[in-house]
């Protein structure tokens, strides 16, 4: 059976689309899956390629998978499968496919509901094509996310700008684009629970778009739950969500808007998975690294070429430390390393101090051992690629936060976001010209600023004035004087508090390396701390029922009660289940945060959070999207 996680029912979910909707959920090759081609839009390709490898395609009878806005030659004799949005654009693409007579069995799988009025055009179309007959089904899948992990999903990889926090916050933006937002987020999170099989409690905080997103997913759930004939929550007549999957221990849903917490998203950060993020771009489980081409010849110049690495849950290494502070990586793969030179290092003597045939049961000893050392070879290759393939990645974040002193922004911005006494003026460090890039200068300025509840324009000024002196642009400084002051007309919303002090700062790298490693290197400094975030705090206090602003502020709907905004009948148990949504964009600093979260919360009863947000941005991206808000503001 598949594990109760959103990602593992997506994945079934999608497992029966490829198995033509035959209700079999994890079947391989044989009489029950013939073979198929699989055409996907470029959200449907987001959907699919942290799910699935090429080989699991395969073994599911897919023998060509293709863009549906690509060039495609006809295919008779095998199913197309195909897998988008149901846009204009793409309905048109498939009613041209059915002009062409591309293929003799035609299975639409749209990733959100398609209209009445689209399901007609769509039928005028094969009506005079003549392949009525070959339109087999047409099914609304409902799997409009991204999941990127067990527990964390996003919206869009691919488009996500017309999501992002630009788009919802820019000043130009009309209602109408809006509602096409709002109803686009709605649409995604009603596909989260419909596979999740569960209707939530919701919390959202007043006043902004999460506010926006609760009540129209509110309303989406109770319309859906008064169709008793075709409600996703009841199990009746729906094909493959069943009454079986549903939960008696209910969710909670945490909308939170991204103006609740600026700073996090713009913070320098030290563990693994959020580093190769904010510093290696990774996206969809994906990392490029620039490595040094081996074909060339010794003799002339060094070049790098890019090198593509998956970093999933087949990946044991990843699995165990993607969430642990860099220098303990590091450290891990230098023992992972030395623990695969031993094992190599045993295999040679056992070639080479082979016995000379004068003692039977010597020679029987070793063949055995050499024929276990030979059956363990492939897991023994496994393990050194993912070695080698960890060892490549964390050079090339080493590399980074040597040239950037990244150590230094890191502590600099955890004792500031702690309200610490800096050891060094942070004027002093955005002029210093051998710390840091122009982003790196103004991202930790960003953050003072944000913490800093009075700054005087006089040392704003200054700031601004050194910051452009070292190449950085300026501009979402103005963005962000806007939305303070907005902020405080609003009573404080959305302005949280960084609490907790931070740790004592330690050197690692010289005590936990060994002489001599690649991955030494002296001075580099980071900083322990185990402070809760503010979406971790909020989250806490909801799941929890805490008596707080965070419990007052945010309001509460519940789809299964009779009237919208009924209250009186609020559930006054804690929550063991959370899924946590930020419109406007998040990152992995919160997940990681709320996954250490519910790891601590394991002991007074089992806390399970899913994170989720409208798309997964790291610094420089975040920071564009401010840079075009501040440009605007004349």
């Amino acid at each position: 059976m598949m594990a109760a996680t959103l990602r593992g029912k997506q994945i079934a979910s999608l497992r029966r689309m490829i198995n033509l909707n035959t209700g079999v959920g994890d079947s391989t090759v044989g009489s029950e899956t013939p073979f198929s081609i699989l055409i996907y839009d470029k959200h449907g390709q987001d959907i699919l390629t942290p799910l699935f490898k090429v080989k699991d395609l395969q073994e599911m009878g897919v023998t060509l998978h293709l863009l549906l806005h690509s060039e495609r030659g006809e295919v008779p004799e095998v199913p197309a499968i195909y897998f988008c949005h149901p846009s204009e654009e793409n309905l048109t693409r498939i009613c041209q496919d059915f002009a062409e007579g591309l293929y003799s069995a035609y299975y639409l799988n749209f990733i959100s509901p398609i209209s009445r009025q689209k399901i007609e055009d769509l039928a005028l179309s094969a009506l005079q094509a003549g392949c009525e007959a070959n339109i087999k089904k047409v099914y609304d899948q409902h799997v409009n996310f991204v999941s990127l992990e067990d527990d964390m999903f996003t919206l869009r990889h691919q488009g996500s700008e017309a999501l992002s926090y630009y788009a919802i916050n820019c000043g130009n933006v009309k209602d109408t684009d809006i509602d096409i937002i709002m109803d686009s987020i709605v649409d995604s999170l009603f596909s989260v629970f419909v596979n999740l099989g569960q209707v939530p409690i919701i919390r959202c905080q007043r006043g902004n778009a999460a506010e926006s997103v609760g009540e129209r997913l509110d309303k989406k759930l109770r319309e859906n739950l008064r169709d008793t004939r075709n409600s996703f929550f009841t199990g009746l007549g729906t094909e493959g969500f069943t009454a079986g999957q549903l939960s008696f221990q209910r969710p909670l849903l945490v909308l939170v808007d991204r103006n609740v917490d600026l700073a996090t998203p713009l913070h320098h950060t030290w563990t693994y998975q959020a580093l190769c993020h904010d510093v290696l771009g990774l996206g969809l489980n994906t990392v490029t690294v620039s490595e040094q081409d081996s074909t060339q010849s010794p003799s002339s110049t060094p070049r790098t070429k890019p090198k593509k690495y998956e970093l999933d849950n087949r990946d044991g290494f990843w699995m165990s430390h993607k969430g642990s502070a860099f220098p303990d990586v590091a450290a891990a793969v230098e023992a992972e390393l030395e623990e695969y030179k031993q094992a190599e290092t045993r295999i040679k003597d056992l070639k080479t101090n082979f016995p000379d045939g004068d003692t039977i049961d010597l020679l029987t000893d070793n063949t055995a051992k050499l024929a276990s050392a030979i059956k363990s070879l492939p897991e023994l290759n496994r393990k050194k690629d993912e070695i080698d393939r960890h060892m490549s990645i964390a050079m090339a974040l080493l590399n980074n936060i040597k040239s950037r002193k990244l150590d230094v922004f890191f502590e600099a911005e955890e004792k500031i976001m702690g309200r610490a006494t800096l050891e060094r003026p942070l004027l002093e460090i955005i002029r210093d010209s051998e710390v840091g890039s122009p982003l790196d200068k103004l991202r930790i300025f960003l953050i003072h600023y944000l913490c800093c509840p009075n700054m005087a324009d006089n040392e704003v000024d200054e700031y601004a004035t050194a910051l452009a002196d070292a190449g950085a642009n300026t501009a979402p400084l103005l963005y962000l004087k806007r939305w303070k002051s907005l902020m405080k007309m609003t009573a404080g919303a959305g302005m949280s508090e960084y609490t907790g002090g931070v740790a004592k700062t330690v050197s690692m790298f010289s005590k936990l390396m060994n002489q001599g490693s690649q991955l030494v290197v002296e001075g580099v400094n980071f900083v322990l701390k185990e402070n809760k975030l503010p979406i971790t705090r909020i989250v806490d206090h909801l799941m929890e029922l805490k008596s707080s602003e965070e419990e007052k502020e945010y309001r509460y709907f519940d789809p299964k009660l009779l009237r919208p905004g009924d209250s009186t009948t609020r559930t006054r148990t804690q929550f063991q289940d959370a899924v946590v949504f930020v419109v406007g964009g998040g990152n992995y600093m919160e997940y990681n945060n709320l996954v250490n979260y519910a790891k601590k919360k394991s002991g007074t009863g089992s806390k399970r959070v899913t994170y989720g947000c409208t798309d997964v941005v790291n610094a420089e991206q975040f920071l564009t999207q401010l840079t075009r808000l501040g440009s605007e503001i004349s």
